[in-house]
């Protein structure tokens, strides 16, 4: 399989997990299955709960916006990522963290917002970094193991102060990194693991073992730690795309990120081809605040080629 499907199945994966599990968010566990038992039987683009069949959340909308920042400032400007997710903010999406808004809105500068509401708050280590990482993985992902995990790290800063989502969005950087090089994310685990804070890599290793269960997991699926390990179990204990982001969203809970993590790590492993048409069909991302622009698959395709450098 060739790199550059690997990295579209990364971006448009996300974005078809987001737009899968938004409508089945904070729903009990096997709601996605009990819809439609029959995998492959069509219509499970559905909507609901105030999503149009297809629609993005604020999952994509946010990779949307990391990646047009990289792509038109040629690299990491985090002053502009910053100053793109705040003109979203205040645009009235349909869905945004509550911890997200705070930092995005409370009028502090790019670099002293997050530190601030976590110092504040003390609560800081949500998966709304992780949620977006799908375009900044592939982007970063030919600059190497260290460089990309870093990049992870910085971008994440940008709302979230706890080092625990750092960490959590550079394991996802490195996982779709060793992905688009046609290896074993799995495989590479132990030594990824190897790079993470000392602070932090005993319970990044807790939710990432193999013998590691959703049902195991100490907070909500909304947490960083519990939403990786999720996802890293649906790819684990499934051999396609559409098992694995069925299983991600039968979890239940915050169903739209995790099936975002999960889809954007199963289409780095499988490709674009192993994403079902009838997903991708109707798959648009809207982007308040932007000209109300719309981005559909073709648009996502080439933010793909384009972040990946058409490798």
């Amino acid at each position: 399989m060739k790199r550059r499907q690997r990295a579209a199945g990364a971006v448009v994966g996300a974005a078809v997990g987001d737009a899968l599990g938004a409508p089945f968010e904070f729903g009990p566990a096997g709601g996605f299955s009990a819809r439609f038992p029959v995998p492959g039987a069509g219509g499970e683009m559905c909507g609901g709960g105030g999503w149009e069949p297809g629609e993005a959340t604020d999952d994509t909308q946010m990779a949307v916006l990391v990646a047009e920042s990289l792509l038109e400032r040629g690299g990491l400007d985090l002053p502009d990522i910053f100053a793109r997710f705040q003109r979203w903010a205040v645009s009235e999406p349909k869905d945004i963290g509550l911890q997200t808004e705070d930092v995005l809105t409370n009028g502090l500068p790019w670099d002293t917002a997050a530190p601030l509401h976590f110092q504040i708050t003390g609560r800081a280590a949500g998966n709304g970094s992780l949620m977006r990482a799908s375009t900044s993985a592939v982007h970063f992902a030919a600059a190497g193991r260290r460089a990309t995990m870093d990049a992870a790290r910085r971008i994440a800063a940008l709302t979230h102060g706890d080092a625990a989502a750092w960490e959590g969005t550079a394991l996802f950087h490195e996982l779709v990194r060793v992905a688009l090089e046609g290896a074993d994310p799995l495989t590479a685990l132990p030594d990824t693991l190897s790079l993470v804070h000392p602070a932090h890599r005993a319970r990044y290793a807790a939710v990432l073992a193999p013998d590691w269960h959703p049902d195991r997991a100490t907070e909500f699926n909304g947490a960083v730690w519990p939403c990786l390990g999720s996802a890293v179990w649906a790819l684990r204990t499934t051999t396609g795309f559409e098992d694995a982001v069925r299983a991600a969203i039968d979890l239940g809970g915050d169903t739209d990120t995790v099936a975002a993590v999960t889809g954007g790590l199963a289409g780095a492993v499988h490709g674009l081809d192993a994403i079902p048409e009838h997903w991708t069909r109707p798959l648009h991302v809207p982007l308040p605040g932007h000209d109300g622009r719309v981005l559909r698959l073709t648009d996502l395709l080439d933010l793909a080629r384009r972040l990946d450098g058409s490798r």
